[in-house]
């Protein structure tokens, strides 16, 4: 490490590294593909029935057609003449957008509302299928209606629709947001008007890489990675890398109040917190790379996006940065300019108040810690799991109002019906046993298809898309049919995705557990306190994801949590609440080893890096709330259960709970390692910090 670091931090050294890194950011904005076209499959588990239903749709005459469903509703009364000629307009209007075959408008029973259906043309692309609903919704506008007589589009092209409207201009709403997060809160933990630019501009700098290798991600898995990947992994890298440089910059800014030289300094403080940093993040790209066990195709192009993301995270705060903060001189820590004084007095400042009051009272400190945990981990009684389609939206759109109005009047799964492919010959059979199925309101609104051998049946649910009942009728169909038959189609698909993602999380979660236990039984080589670190963590997530139902389900006013949202944020929180613990721990058994003393090394490590990670832990979790932004529920969730916990662990878990566990077990806490035995007598004098001697450093070149 001392090697590599003298390389990078000298003269020539850093004005290679810097331009190296320029050029490589360059290369991948020049070589960076197309994201691949969007599949129909996309989303889809493989292997799935609903996966089937639509790789087999290709064979009929209808294909993977879609459909808009235009909604009008009177809700004060009977559709008037009136009413029923503007809707009529409107369908001479659309004769031209669909694919020219458009069925009679149907009234409903309570003749308060007619449903109007628009078959798009065959073959048409996710871009295609949004083009035409903006012409459709641009006719249904401009077409005169009498007051009181309202009008959706909405089913499943609408849906689709609407999702990337609320992705429009993500990535740059998103990037702006984070980037002024960012800089607000380097200013603060900075107090400085120059310095955060500098860690600003790299982590940019690799963000934007990290966005133009995604295309190739999208090519290898075989799924684009779409709006929300990227939003995911923008947060994550800014997150990561802004925490790295955090790490860093504090330890320099220490190792100038020892050394003259400022590139001295830097191979000390990379020699203090390479180790922690490259843990940490290796820790939590091998726990992203287990969501390649995944069933949902999603899961595994979020994995290794994201872990590439942390990848270059790395590379950048590690490597480009030490390279970028020692070609500028000690006045880039203006006005607060480190002065060489021996490093000041560490029995000074909040924290070392703070480690000193947990390492008098280490028990009472873990009894009050673990009551807290417990506490807001009972809100986990009252977590719900799975959102309908229309609970997907955190912002009134159009398709959902539509389902709502449609639902008033006829069945709620009319917009969007299950697909059943089966035999030619059992068409008849399948239609009888289907129309007998509980939750099954009607057979063949849309005309059946046929390719000769299959048949291909739409069977429209009472229940809405992703609700409950809709599951339950889907799961009666399957059982129903035989065994040659498939469904498939936006209800089915919905509850394969969810079953998916349940045996992701049976799958996943124990893969994360055992990947972060191995990174911190090498990383601190004992057995003991890894695997109490990772109870820590693990109480920490269960009582962030309780706090955070109560509030979601509470104030905000969602109806449940996104089936998603438990995985990933497990797999955020564990990962990344692993890592403030091991940077605490690291130095805390580097202090150990110096002082001969795993209490006077706990408390010290506990003191030394309590307001650097308390500020990365604000910093982490205020970008990860800034996935809010987007007016979709799942990454509103997501970013608020990560936040929640990033600060519950980093103010609880890493400031009282982990130094009492030490302070508790003491030598024990390290077993079988001995790191106190380690201590070099008379290398550490009292009130002399315990950093390497200005000699043991090598000579900067």
């Amino acid at each position: 490490m001392d090697r590599w670091a003298v390389r990078i931090t000298s003269r020539w050294g850093a004005i290679v590294v810097l331009v190296g890194a320029a050029l490589l950011t360059v290369l991948t904005f020049v070589t960076s593909p197309e994201q691949p076209a969007a599949e129909p499959t996309d989303g889809l588990p493989a292997g799935a029935e609903s996966t089937k239903v639509t790789e087999l749709q290709d064979r009929f005459p209808s294909g993977r057609r879609g459909t808009a469903i235009i909604v009008y509703e009177r809700a004060d009364g009977p559709l008037t003449d009136a009413d029923r000629q503007a809707v009529a307009a409107t369908r001479d209007a659309l004769a031209g957008i669909g694919d020219g075959t458009l069925p009679p408008p149907e009234p409903a029973a309570d003749g308060q509302a007619v449903l109007l259906v628009v078959p798009l043309q065959d073959g048409l692309d996710t871009e295609g299928q949004n083009e035409a609903i903006d012409r459709i919704r641009d006719v249904v506008a401009d077409t005169a209606r009498p007051d009181g007589l309202s009008a959706w589009v909405t089913g499943g092209a609408a849906f689709g629709r609407d999702i990337a409207n609320a992705f429009a201009g993500a990535d740059v709403t998103l990037l702006l947001a984070t980037m002024v997060v960012v800089a607000l809160l380097l200013v603060v933990t900075y107090r400085s008007p120059i310095l955060w630019v500098v860690p600003l501009l790299v982590i940019g700098a690799g963000d934007q890489a990290v966005a133009k290798l995604l295309p190739w991600v999208a090519r290898l898995i075989g799924e684009r990675t779409d709006a929300s990947v990227a939003g995911i992994v923008s947060v994550l890298v800014f997150g990561a890398g802004t925490d790295y440089a955090l790490l860093l910059i504090s330890r320099y800014r220490e190792e100038l109040r020892r050394a003259d030289d400022r590139r001295a300094a830097m191979v000390a403080a990379m020699r203090g917190v390479a180790p922690a940093i490259v843990g940490s993040a290796g820790t939590v790209i091998l726990a992203l790379l287990t969501l390649l066990f995944a069933v949902l195709t999603s899961n595994r192009t979020l994995g290794i996006s994201a872990a590439i993301g942390v990848a270059v995270a790395l590379l950048f705060g590690l490597v480009v940065l030490p390279a970028a903060l020692v070609s500028l001189p000690r006045g880039v820590f203006w006005p607060f300019v480190p002065k060489v004084d021996g490093g000041g007095d560490e029995q000074a400042g909040l924290w070392a108040k703070i480690a000193r009051g947990v390492s008098r009272r280490p028990v009472a400190v873990l009894m009050v810690s673990i009551v807290l945990l417990g506490a807001m981990s009972a809100g986990l009684f009252r977590t719900e799991i799975g959102l309908a389609q229309t609970e997907q939206f955190r912002t009134e759109v159009e398709s959902v109002d539509g389902q709502e109005a449609l639902g008033r009047h006829f069945p709620a799964g009319a917009a969007q019906p299950v697909t059943v492919i089966a035999d030619a010959a059992d068409a008849a059979e399948v239609t009888a046993v289907a129309r007998g199925v509980d939750g099954v309101a009607d057979i063949g609104r849309q005309e059946a298809s046929t390719d000769g051998t299959l048949v291909q049946i739409s069977v429209e649910l009472t229940a809405a898309p992703g609700t409950p009942a809709a599951d339950e009728a889907v799961r009666d169909l399957r059982a129903a049919l035989n065994d040659g038959t498939l469904v498939g189609g936006a209800p089915a698909a919905d509850l394969d995705q969810r079953d998916a993602q349940t045996r992701d999380n049976v799958v996943i979660v124990p893969l994360i557990l055992a990947v972060v236990l191995f990174v911190l039984v090498v990383l601190l080589r004992s057995l003991v306190g890894p695997v109490l670190i990772l109870l820590t963590v693990v109480a920490s997530y269960a009582a962030s994801l309780g706090a955070a139902s109560l509030l979601l389900l509470g104030p905000f006013g969602f109806p449940a949590l996104d089936t998603g949202v438990p995985l990933l944020g497990f797999l955020f929180l564990v990962a990344l609440g692993v890592d403030y613990n091991l940077f605490l721990v690291t130095r805390a058994r580097e202090e150990t080893i110096l002082r001969g003393d795993t209490k006077a090394g706990t408390v010290r490590g506990l003191a030394a890096t309590g307001g650097v990670i308390t500020a990365a832990g604000v910093l982490l979790a205020a970008v990860f709330t800034v996935l809010g932004v987007l007016p979709v529920i799942v990454l509103t969730q997501l970013g608020i259960v990560v936040g929640i916990g990033v600060l519950l662990d980093t103010l609880v878990v890493r400031t009282l709970v982990v130094p009492a566990i030490a302070l508790t077990l003491g030598e024990r806490f390290w077993w079988p390692a001995k790191p106190a035995a380690l201590a070099v007598p008379g290398r550490h004098a009292a009130g002399v910090s315990p950093r390497p001697a200005e000699e043991d450093l090598p000579a900067p070149r």
